[in-house]
């Protein structure tokens, strides 16, 4: 039973992975009509109203700590994270993006190491974070001095991860309350959107209804509410519940491979070999940081030794 549960953890984590890695693209094409604090006000409206709709019950907490912990998980994972993320592509490609912001695992081992009880900080993270930032410095080198972007995105971008690795060690705590795994998520989008209104007031923002009025505009903020907000988040924290902040952060690898391709075929922006070869240290340091394939089968082979019977293995 056990088995199954963690069997379902993984797959939650990779399909959330997997829709997150377009949401970069439908993110830039709503770029062009509407501006980040508007795109990231939308698509949280029509989350909590889908999750209100699937479990129309409000979370009552035990405390002001508890409430505390899903005021700051609506302050990092929805408010700063997805605001720092939409301006970063306003400065940098989608695909810059979707690498950058794929080092959040490194920061999430990091402060689950001195916040949270069971994972300690092994000598393989430093060196896949070191050689996951040789990558991320390719990747601002090819957009500061080849392309002649600004380098503030990639930065930016950089700020978003710390902020997620933030996120995903609060919903472990969150987690571990016990509460309604969609209850929980719809209390975070609530305190993200009471904290991201101030910044409607700073940043550009207006109530220009004819832009809905197109098609792509309305598909893309549609996909951005219902299946990368209301399902994935849903889904994604589930699976930190179930396999921890660590294990489920390790899935966002995943993200830059599904960003360069998708971005590559639907908005033809090109993909230079400084990139290509930041992207694949990027990833390489990830799979040092997740202490490769083999590392997980002697994991898996001395589970298997632990839970088989000796009757079983004397002939």
């Amino acid at each position: 039973m056990e088995n199954q549960r963690l069997s379902a953890g993984h797959l939650a984590a990779f399909v959330t992975i997997l829709i997150w890695g377009t949401t970069y693209i439908s993110t830039k094409i709503l770029l062009v009509d509407f501006t980040s604090i508007e795109i990231l006000l939308y698509r949280f409206i029509v989350g909590y109203l889908t999750l209100l709709v699937v479990y129309p019950h409000w979370i009552k907490t035990k405390g002001f700590n508890e409430e505390l912990l899903y005021v700051f998980a609506g302050l990092c994972g929805v408010t700063l994270f997805f605001l720092l993320e939409n301006i970063a592509l306003t400065y940098t490609f989608a695909s810059n993006v979707g690498v950058i912001v794929s080092i959040a695992p490194f920061f999430t081992a990091v402060l689950a190491h001195f916040s949270l009880e069971g994972e300690k900080l092994r000598l393989r993270y430093f060196v896949g974070f070191v050689i996951a930032i040789l990558g991320i410095v390719l990747i601002i080198f090819n957009g500061s001095f080849l392309l002649k972007l600004n380098p503030v995105g990639d930065l930016l971008a950089v700020f978003a991860s710390i902020v997620w690795a933030v996120y995903s060690v609060l919903m472990r705590k969150i987690s571990k309350l016990g509460y309604h795994t969609v209850g929980s998520t719809r209390k975070v989008f609530f305190y993200g959107l009471l904290l991201m209104i101030p910044a409607l007031f700073v940043l550009d923002f207006n109530l220009d209804v004819a832009r809905f009025a197109t098609t792509p505009n309305l598909l893309n903020l549609l996909f951005l509410g219902l299946a990368a907000s209301a399902l994935c988040f849903v889904s994604w924290n589930w699976a930190v519940g179930v396999l921890g902040a660590v294990k489920t952060s390790l899935y966002i690898y995943i993200v830059p491979v599904i960003t360069i391709v998708a971005s590559s075929l639907i908005l033809h922006e090109k993909i230079t070999w400084i990139a290509m070869i930041g992207a694949a240290l990027t990833l390489v340091g990830l799979f040092i940081s997740d202490g490769t394939k083999l590392g997980l089968k002697r994991k898996l082979f001395k589970q298997a030794d632990r839970e088989t019977p000796k009757s079983q293995i004397e002939v």
